[in-house]
């Protein structure tokens, strides 16, 4: 399938991405963020939500969160 790349950051050429191309180019741009130290990049680098999203309840999948349970008496 295709992507329409709009405005490439590098040559300014409007292009349509195939499928081979799109994860070279995905993984291009995330790491173009991370070097310029973007605010998206460095949410990419932490691995927290990136468009926007609450995440003080949501997206806690892997993670122990919550009150523990005193043991004993």
């Amino acid at each position: 399938w295709f992507l329409n790349r709009q405005k490439d950051v590098f040559d300014g050429a409007f292009t349509q991405i195939t499928s081979n191309g799109l994860d070279m180019k995905f993984r291009d741009d995330i790491e173009r963020l991370r070097k310029i130290r973007n605010h998206r990049g460095l949410r990419h680098t932490w691995g927290v939500r990136v468009r926007g999203q609450h995440t003080k309840t949501t997206g806690r999948c892997g993670r122990t969160v919550g009150v523990s349970k005193k043991k004993g008496g």
